[in-house]
């Protein structure tokens, strides 16, 4: 029996709080049986505390999406550093670019937050796409020591390795599966095992089989699949592997 964390899904979201009993039970037979749900906007905060007071197997995160970093102010951040210590991580928070928020914002939210996590010690779950130099140079220069998650991690090999050293993690997600996928399958093949964890973003990035559909918990069992196929491995050594990697990254998790 597989025991995996999915480390990134968004439960409190359509369509997937809507089925929740039915999305939760296909990922317990999948062997998916612990997951975190990171916050994105101040609004859903809130529904992401009720959900783990509800489910002992749902783990909170809570942060300001660079989308939204543009509703980042000091109420804001009173309001996250009270949350903050129930939750497992910081996050998800970072730079994005494709986002109408300028950078000098994403960048100030982005910081802010990298600072709280520092104050009370929580990893980090960071959304980083085509700004990898800027995330990982504002990431030293604010001296972070407590790591954490490059979720659904689109760089390169490179910068992949140039994360891992800095403290973090490298996250699967469903895009390894994608035919036309080159970097998320060469980052699988090339980094560290010790630095890979997994997750879905479900309901987004949803695997090659089930495209079109909204994606849930219980299909990461196909990244982990496509990886120990690309890496030449049993698929229960890399979940053993992940789990390990997982619960040693988001420590609160492992103290369940």
């Amino acid at each position: 029996m597989l025991l995996l964390i999915d480390t990134h899904c968004h439960l409190d979201q359509k369509p997937l709080c809507s089925s929740l009993s039915e999305v939760l039970a296909a990922a317990s037979l999948a062997g998916i049986t612990r997951f975190v749900v990171p916050g994105v906007h101040p609004g859903n905060w809130g529904k992401i505390a009720l959900l783990a007071q509800n489910h002992g197997n749902i783990f909170p995160a809570f942060g300001i999406h660079p989308m939204h970093a543009d509703l980042v102010d000091e109420k804001v951040m009173r309001e996250l550093a009270e949350l903050a210590p129930s939750g497992v991580a910081i996050g998800e928070t970072g730079l994005d670019p494709a986002y109408p928020v300028s950078p000098e914002v994403q960048e100030a939210a982005f910081r802010s937050q990298i600072r709280l996590a520092a104050e009370l010690e929580l990893p980090l779950l960071v959304h980083c796409r085509r700004a990898f130099q800027r995330t990982l140079q504002i990431i030293k220069e604010e001296g972070l020591e407590t790591g954490g998650i490059m979720h659904a991690f689109s760089g390169s090999v490179e910068m992949a390795l140039e994360f891992i050293r800095a403290g973090f993690l490298i996250s699967v997600a469903g895009t390894v599966t994608w035919h036309n996928a080159v970097r998320p399958k060469k980052v699988a093949s090339c980094i560290p095992l010790s630095s890979m964890v997994f997750e879905t973003d479900a309901p987004d990035l949803t695997p090659h089989s089930f495209r079109g559909m909204p994606n849930q918990p219980a299909w990461m069992t196909e990244s982990i699949i496509a990886v120990a196929e690309l890496r030449g491995m049993l698929v229960t050594e890399l979940v053993s592997i992940a789990t390990e990697n997982s619960e040693r990254a988001l420590k609160k998790i492992s103290q369940h």
